[in-house]
Formats: C-alpha cells, structure tokens, sequence
C-alpha cells in the first residue's frame, strides 16, 4: 500500500519512480555546508541572506504537498 501510493506521488509530481522516501531526505543540505560553498565566515550573514527564501519555500511545499494529498 506505501509503495504503491509513493509510485503515484512519484507519478503525480514527475519524479523519477526510483526514488524512495530515504532518498528524497537527501535533497537537503545543511547550513554549515551552504556557509562553506559560498564562503560565509560567519553563519549570520547566511542566515540573514538565505533562511528568509527557507521559511517561503517551505511554507510553499507544505501548501503543495496538501493540496496533492487532498487530491489523492
């Protein structure tokens, strides 16, 4: 039943059907890690810049994933 409803999410959102719930966690990244790539010395200056795009994002995903989850 989990699988068979992750296949059509999957199917729903055009992702590749490999995919697993294991593997979408790794889509995300760590501050620190962003501090290093963009050369940050001090992680204020990344969180003032980047968390306030964060905090949409995923205000936005939530929205998202409920309305696809009402449609199921």
């Amino acid at each position: 039943m989990v699988q068979l409803r992750m296949a059509r999410l999957l199917t729903l959102a055009n992702l590749y059907p490999e995919l697993t719930p294991h593997s979408l966690r790794h889509t995300h990244t760590s501050l620190e890690q962003i501090m290093d790539i963009l050369g940050h010395s001090d992680d204020q200056i990344t969180k003032n810049i980047y968390l306030h795009f964060t905090k949409e994002m995923k205000k936005e995903a939530s929205q998202k994933f409920s309305q696809l989850m009402r449609s199921l």
